[in-house]
Parts: C-alpha cells; sequence; structure tokens
C-alpha cells in the first residue's frame, strides 16, 4: 500500500519523509495532511494498537517538496526540536528561479513579517518592530531557458522565506504565484492548492536524538523537476 510519501530515513523515534508538493506538513481534522499520512504508516505497523504519537519539529510550505523529519516519541521531539532552535540542524534548499541571479552567488539578509490575516510575508524595513532578520546563502548550480538553479543554505527559519527573498529580488521561484512568478511549475491542476512551486528540501541533516549520531538525508526531487 502506497503511504503517499517517501521514506528517507526511519531509525528508532525519527522518521524523515519525502513530502510531495502540494500537501500540507499540518492540517485541520478531516483534511489530508503528510502529518495524517506518516500516522497512518506508523499505525499499520505499530504492534499494539492505539493513538500514534507524531512531533513535527518543523514544516514545509504546502507546494514545497522534500525532506521534513518527525519523531514519533516526546523526547525526542523535544531534542530535535531544540536542535531548530539552536540552528545546529542544517537545511539545504534547491529552487528554480525565473532569471540568473548576480552575483551567482551570495548572502541575502532581510528583515520579514507574517502579513497579518494572510498567509503570506514580506520585506519590511531593519527598524520595523515586527521585523525578524532572515538570511541565506545561496549559489547557482546551472541555468537554463526557465531560469538558474540555486542551492540554499538557510541560517534562519521565516515563514516563506526562500519565496519572498528570491522575488524581492526579482527572481520569484518558478510557479510561485503568491510572490510574482509569471511561469508555471509542475502539473496545473485545477484546484490551485495542488499546484507545485519550484522549491526542494534537498539535504537535511541532524543529530539523532538518542544515538548522537550525525544524520545526512537527501531528498530526491519529483520527477517533473528539468533535469
Amino acid at each position: 500500500m502506497d503511504p503517499g510519501f517517501q521514506v528517507l530515513y526511519d531509525n528508532g523515534p525519527c522518521l524523515v519523509a519525502c513530502k510531495p508538493p502540494g500537501v500540507a506538513t499540518q492540517a485541520p481534522p478531516g483534511i489530508d495532511s503528510l502529518e495524517i499520512r506518516v500516522k497512518a504508516f506508523l499505525a499499520t505497523r505499530a504492534e499494539h494498537p492505539g493513538e500514534v504519537y507524531l512531533g513535527v519539529p518543523h514544516r514545509l510550505d504546502r507546494p514545497a517538496s522534500g525532506a521534513i523529519v518527525f519523531a514519533t516519541r516526546r523526547r525526542a521531539a523535544q531534542k530535535l526540536a531544540r536542535q531548530f532552535e539552536l540552528r545546529t540542524i542544517k537545511k539545504l534548499y534547491w529552487a528554480w528561479v525565473e532569471g540568473c541571479p548576480e552575483p551567482a552567488s551570495g548572502t541575502w539578509h532581510d528583515y520579514l513579517r507574517k502579513v497579518y490575516g494572510k498567509p503570506q510575508a514580506e520585506v519590511v524595513p531593519a527598524e520595523h518592530p515586527e521585523g525578524r532578520s532572515a538570511v541565506l546563502h545561496y549559489r547557482t548550480l546551472a541555468t537554463s531557458d526557465c531560469g538558474a538553479l540555486l542551492e540554499i543554505q538557510l541560517e534562519t527559519g521565516r515563514t516563506h522565506q526562500v519565496r519572498i527573498q528570491a522575488a524581492s529580488r526579482g527572481w520569484p521561484v518558478l510557479g510561485d504565484f503568491q510572490y510574482g512568478a509569471k511561469t508555471p511549475f509542475g502539473p496545473q491542476h485545477a484546484d490551485e492548492r495542488l499546484r507545485a512551486i519550484a522549491l526542494h528540501a534537498r539535504v537535511l541533516e541532524f543529530q539523532h536524538p538518542m544515538t548522537k549520531e550525525q544524520v545526512v538525508v537527501t531528498a530526491p526531487t519529483p520527477e517533473f523537476w528539468p533535469s
């Protein structure tokens, strides 16, 4: 039975899944989400039936894809959440953007705020009371007629950070019409919520909360990504 996601790593209380684009990490009861799919997967192999615990220490945007780690025990969830809080977890993203950023590599530092009442963010002046520092490092891996493929390392984890920082400089992520993209990406479902953007959590590196070993997981891109 297809669980609706790919298992990338499964060891003790840690499970890393590859989230398909168009699926929310979490959602209200009755609405499909990766959390629901992972819980169902764990329930089918549980020795003792009952409620499945699943800690969600971080999230990916609905239209994005890639590696996301879950915890099946509370203590492990707390330890993973602490790693995210201390920024000791390494996250590398791939993103196809419109145009070719100049220079070909560098650092973007902005101040972002969530837009009240809307699922989006915006760039604000450094002195804005709601602004939060957002830093990422990027380098260009390839270019084509559709734009440029960037490898991005996040220092911070703000809402829609990669998407708004790229778009504010004139290089929106392909398919991200919310932030000004003009180029569609992936299957164009009638339901816009199912559509993908060209943002993929490629590598996730963390310390296993129990064994202390360093875990590095690489997530394959969706089949419709440019090769």
